[in-house]
């Protein structure tokens, strides 16, 4: 009789870890492919030698204008290549303040959950298997708060989106949950990057001065030392809330008189 193989062993079989190798493979191949191909015309300075086209365009084929910024979009931040915050300030000055946030929004967190899940895939097995029982009790405090932790990072500039979307990938949060958490703390930053790309007058000059034009001298640091303080404000209040709030049920009644012992 034929023993069959559980689904956790599975996971460690010779071919399990061929199909990982063979879809990081594809991953790498594609995000070379890309920047060899298309990295050079998706440069600033490429598309600033075409702003009378690219206007051209957009006004005779919005529909498919929106489905490539948004699949370009997708495809840098899934595949964790540089240039999202210039393609951001990018599509703040092609599409205006408000259509570029809610693009750039939904794009951002669809690639970043494509990095998420392609994480997953690729290391989680390997990192359970070399340190899960080092990782218990970790794992169990980010299944009870990890939207919470994962909020906060988000709102922190400090933090490279590429990491915590890898990172999270490792953890046992859930990918709805790490979906619409990441929609909701990339936001802020989405919609002040689309702002100030909104209020470049053209695109030769965004491509000359880089974020410079967008951003006064200084702005940027007094943006990210403001969305540094909004994310480390919900760890403030949870640490003062522990230590100067009412006590847990389970500590109050192991205080109350009853549950004392006779003197």
């Amino acid at each position: 009789m034929s023993l069959q193989q559980s689904p956790s062993s599975e996971k460690h079989t010779p071919r399990a870890l061929w199909k990982k190798l063979a879809v990081l493979a594809a991953v790498c191949a594609a995000a070379v492919t890309i920047y060899l191909l298309w990295g050079e015309w998706l440069s600033l300075d490429k598309l600033a030698a075409r702003e009378a086209d690219l206007r051209d365009f957009q006004q005779r084929r919005p529909l498919l204008v929106y489905g490539i910024a948004f699949g370009v979009y997708v495809v840098v931040t899934g595949l964790s290549l540089p240039g999202a915050a210039a393609l951001t300030l990018l599509y703040g000055w092609y599409f205006g303040l408000a259509r570029a946030a809610i693009v750039v929004s939904f794009a951002s967190t669809s690639g970043a959950t494509v990095a998420f899940l392609l994480s997953r895939f690729l290391l989680r097995d390997a990192i359970e298997r070399r340190f899960g029982d080092r990782l218990s009790g970790f794992n169990r405090a980010l299944a009870r708060d990890g939207a919470f932790y994962l909020f906060t990072l988000r709102l922190i500039p400090a933090v490279p989106f590429f990491a915590i979307n890898a990172v999270m990938g490792l953890t046992p949060i859930g990918t709805w949950t790490f979906w619409w958490v990441s929609q909701l703390g990339m936001l802020p930053g989405t919609a002040v990057y689309a702002y100030a790309g909104s209020s470049v007058p053209n695109l030769q000059t965004l491509a000359e001065r880089g974020p410079s034009a967008a951003f006064a001298p200084g702005q940027l640091t007094q943006i990210a030392i403001a969305f540094t303080l909004l994310g480390v404000f919900p760890l403030a209040m949870r640490w003062l809330l522990k230590r100067f709030g009412r006590p847990t049920p389970t500590t109050g009644a192991a205080d109350s008189p009853e549950s004392e012992a006779p003197r």
